[in-house]
């Protein structure tokens, strides 16, 4: 079983940057793509970012140039730098990594 942690929400104005943080641990062999989630209120929970384990990333259209990806494989850890932040980046924030899910953080951007 995997447990995953995540860290780095909170509220922020329109234009900063915040950095989420997801560290896996637990009955870990292998690890495939580990990947970021949101889902604001009343929406669907909606792909935001995803990594392979060969690097290769994959955004949402929404956050293209304004957020980035990255995984420390030795650390079992994925980061989402989130840069430019607007109102309509406010959700709760999950990764997944190996099909299990985090508690996800809420990111709240103020105008």
């Amino acid at each position: 079983q995997v447990q995953l942690v995540e860290s780095g929400g909170g509220l922020v104005q329109a234009g900063g940057s915040l950095r989420l943080s997801c560290a896996a641990s637990g009955s870990i062999f292998s690890i495939n793509a580990m990947g970021w989630y949101r889902q604001a209120p009343g929406k669907q929970r909606e792909l935001v970012a995803l990594i392979t384990s060969g690097g290769s990333t994959k955004y949402l259209y929404s956050v293209k140039g304004r957020f980035t990806i990255s995984r420390d494989n030795a650390a079992n850890t994925v980061y989402l730098q989130m840069n430019s932040l607007k109102p309509e980046d406010t959700a709760v924030y999950y990764c997944n990594v190996n099909g299990e899910w985090g508690q996800g953080t809420q990111v709240t951007v103020s105008s």
